[in-house]
């Protein structure tokens, strides 16, 4: 008797329960913080490794300003909504967070929350080894000419990456057509984009600015 109605107790999230879970990968210094190495801990519980996007679609859903911590706040905001106070709950909602990446405005929304997210809060852009990790994390399997990008980069002068161009190069990806065919060099894309055109064409033996003979 009365089983069935245990079942829906513990079937029903409980902010209490939640942060019981929350406290398990604080420390007694910073009981409001989980931090990088209870980050960790927390990823192998769930079966996830640090890097993978579904933590960074996890952060989103939390709205963590810093990467590598969670504060008390955003866990329970984060995991209110999506109803999870335990392991097991969370480990079932990975399938559904990875989802959420499939749904084009959603996935601009997590790419544009990832810029604030990984940079250093106390620069105005993101250094460009932080830029290329991230991007090779959101971008990477999507975008054809992500390699070529990423070669790019490798041999440019650049050593920061700003908002603006960051919110471009997912444009970019979206867009430019694989052949370049459709990239106008006089369009109002930044700099490093008509760089990274340039740097393709010519690693293709293609004319500067056209197809076409010169």
């Amino acid at each position: 008797m009365g089983s069935g109605r245990h079942i829906r107790a513990e079937d029903s999230f409980s902010q209490k329960r939640c942060l019981a879970w929350f406290h398990e990968y604080t420390t007694p210094d910073e009981p409001d913080t989980l931090g990088p190495d209870g980050m960790e801990k927390f990823c192998e519980d769930i079966g996830v490794e640090p890097e993978n996007i579904v933590m960074l679609v996890l952060a989103y859903k939390m709205g963590a300003t810093q990467m590598g911590f969670f504060s008390q706040q955003e866990w329970l905001k984060g995991l209110t909504d999506l109803e999870c106070d335990s392991t097991a709950k969370m480990v079932v909602k990975l399938d559904y967070l990875r989802s959420i990446l499939n749904d084009p405005n959603s996935f601009k929304s997590i790419y544009r929350y990832a810029y604030d997210f990984a940079k250093d809060s106390d620069q105005r852009s993101m250094d460009i080894l932080t830029a290329k990790a991230m991007l090779q994390l959101l971008l990477g399997k999507h975008w054809t000419l992500y390699p070529q990008f990423a070669q790019f980069l490798e041999q440019s002068k650049y050593k920061v990456i700003n908002k603006d161009q960051w919110c471009n190069i997912l444009e970019f990806s979206r867009t430019i057509c694989i052949d370049l065919s459709n990239y106008d060099i006089d369009g109002a894309w930044p700099v490093m984009l008509d760089e990274f055109v340039e740097w393709l064409r010519l690693q293709r033996g293609l004319a500067v600015g056209s197809s076409g003979s010169s």
